[in-house]
């Protein structure tokens, strides 16, 4: 067995603690255990659902006439 150190997120690391107590095990065994299940897991990133997308219409500036884009923010 190999002794190292890692940097646990503060929230994650106490409900790591939490289960462990609730389940009468050793810290180590519990995070042990949570990366093999996340290592056998192997799935390959699902897809994520397309974005929803919405038209704003025609642009009001040239956003390529760096003057014009300037002027226009300076409207505002």
């Amino acid at each position: 067995m190999t002794r190292t150190t890692l940097l646990i997120p503060d929230p994650l690391f106490r409900a790591l603690k939490r289960r462990a107590a609730e389940q009468g095990r050793t810290l180590s065994s519990v995070v042990a255990e949570c990366l093999r299940k996340g290592l056998a897991d192997g799935a390959e990133p699902r897809d994520l659902p397309p974005l929803p997308t919405f038209s704003a219409g025609r642009p009001r500036v040239d956003l390529t006439n760096r003057e014009a884009l300037y002027n226009a923010m300076e409207d505002e």
